[in-house]
């Protein structure tokens, strides 16, 4: 089967050169377009989800041998929750590749953090159907590399470390609050506020509320720690 000089491209900023082009044709197909012929990838998702995550267990506890269990766990959800996928498939442009159907093309689709992150996964699925787990972490490692290096400062959750530090000093748990959006129906860019009850705040931009909560809470927390 012949892919086009677009997922060729692709192929290449993966770092993986396909003998089963179909696997990665697979990958790139939202169920959204999807037929009998024409199957989706969310069976490869299910399972590019358990190949990612075994690749950065192993890849944090070579990397710091010394580290306990309740030091990788927060290390390792940073690295394989849906943001940092997504983040990694905007990184080698994953997005132009996707077959989306109609509706879901003209609701930006090709942006969505959540469509992006799954397809992130199914494409390292197809790497591991198409040559092996191997094949697979090579290509993990080398996208993931410098997010590997520098996890300690992303390791932990802003909305939970903040919740935590308002814990510890006796006061209600943060609030958040959505204050504004902009930008078209396929590309909104949300406003959140979070809140302590002492009356400190911090607002944040991002293309979904989740996001946007983590950041405003990152900037609160780094605020009230620094004074």
């Amino acid at each position: 089967m012949k892919t086009s000089a677009e997922l060729d491209a692709f192929a290449q900023r993966l770092g993986h050169s396909f003998k089963r082009p179909e696997l990665l044709i697979r990958a790139v197909t939202h169920p959204s377009i999807s037929t009998e012929t024409r199957p989706d990838n969310q069976r490869q998702e299910f399972l590019g989800d358990r190949v990612l995550g075994l690749v950065i267990a192993e890849a944090l506890l070579l990397a710091d041998e010394l580290a306990a269990e309740g030091q990788l766990a927060p290390r390792f959800n940073a690295l394989v929750r849906k943001e940092t996928c997504a983040a990694v498939a905007r990184d080698i442009d994953i997005g132009v590749v996707l077959r989306l159907g109609r509706s879901e093309m003209m609701s930006g689709g090709r942006r969505k953090e959540a469509l992006l992150a799954d397809a992130m996964e199914a494409v390292i699925a197809a790497v591991y159907q198409d040559a092996g787990f191997a094949a697979a972490r090579d290509v993990v490692l080398g996208l993931w590399k410098s997010r590997i290096e520098t996890v300690e400062g992303d390791a932990r959750d802003p909305k939970t470390s903040l919740q935590e530090w308002a814990q510890a000093r006796g006061l209600e748990p943060p609030s958040y609050v959505a204050t504004g959006r902009t930008g078209p129906d396929h590309a909104p860019i949300f406003t959140v506020e979070a809140r302590l009850s002492t009356g400190e705040t911090e607002a944040a931009q991002a293309p979904s509320k989740r996001a946007a909560e983590q950041m405003a809470a990152k900037a609160l927390l780094a605020r009230v720690e620094a004074g």
